[in-house]
């Protein structure tokens, strides 16, 4: 009679996990990915097998949203996703937003803003919303002036006191670009992938009033599907607030 109970309870487990529906999530592995898998256990328990696509990339993970090739994806800022959907055509939406990367300044060449020469090269992410965001840090803290527009991109500088040289990379290259440059405004989450931390090594940082919040998009009508739901709720869990303080230490803020 026990053997059958246990050959029972083994069939059922069986059964739960054969039934677990697939919940495809597109990620930069840096933070995202990592946060990803802290929620693998309650995605389980709530019947959704969590699959984490990692990418290096900006645009693939959106279109694959699009595309239905991904049921979400975790990596990018809300005016980065505005200005995607404006100039690629797709019907994207934010869910919840999980945390802030405050954006900051690394170099290999000098230890403080106040050592930078004249007519140093500056590398900055070439995408419109970061480009802009990285041109406020440089101007916060006090490296050059700005016009008051929305997206800025170096035409919009009005003062340059020391004639720094803009060169507009590819975000998830600028880390390499470190041997090259005199300073580097880098996202977080590749700083990290390239063993830098911003409370550590940063020359100059974000505010943590950041409008940049990372969030989890879907694909318009999607936002309330079971899966959708489960996601949100999982990714703005008790558990992920704390692995978030505890694993990054301030190098990445919570943002619910």
């Amino acid at each position: 009679m026990r053997k059958i109970l246990v050959g029972a309870a083994l069939a059922s487990l069986f059964i739960v996990g054969a039934n677990a529906e697939k919940l495809v999530v597109a990620a930069t592995p840096v933070p995202h990915a990592e946060i990803l898998k802290v929620i693998e256990p309650q995605l389980k328990k709530a019947g959704f097998e969590l699959e984490i696509r990692e990418f290096n990339d900006y645009v693939i993970p959106n279109l694959a949203t699009e595309d239905g090739e991904v049921d979400a994806n975790f990596f990018q800022h809300t005016p980065y996703l505005d200005e995607f959907n404006k100039n690629k055509g797709t019907h994207l939406i934010k869910t919840v937003g999980v945390h802030l990367e405050p954006m900051a300044v690394y170099s290999k060449k000098i230890k403080d803003l106040k050592e930078i020469k004249d007519g140093a090269k500056v590398s900055i992410p070439n995408d419109p919303t970061n480009e802009s965001r990285a041109l406020d840090v440089l101007a916060t803290a006090g490296l050059i002036e700005l016009n008051d527009v929305a997206l800025k991109t170096p035409l919009d500088i009005v003062k340059n006191p020391k004639n720094l040289k803009f060169t507009e990379i590819e975000a998830a290259t600028l880390p390499r670009t470190l041997d090259d440059v005199e300073i580097a405004v880098i996202n977080t989450n590749f700083a990290m992938n390239a063993g830098l931390n911003p409370t550590k090594d940063a020359l100059a940082i974000e505010s943590k009033d950041s409008p940049y919040v990372n969030i989890v998009v879907v694909k318009a009508g999607n936002e309330n599907s079971a899966k959708t739901k489960a996601l949100n709720e999982a990714i703005t869990s008790k558990e992920v607030k704390e692995f978030i303080e505890t694993k990054y230490k301030g190098a990445i803020v919570p943002a619910f």
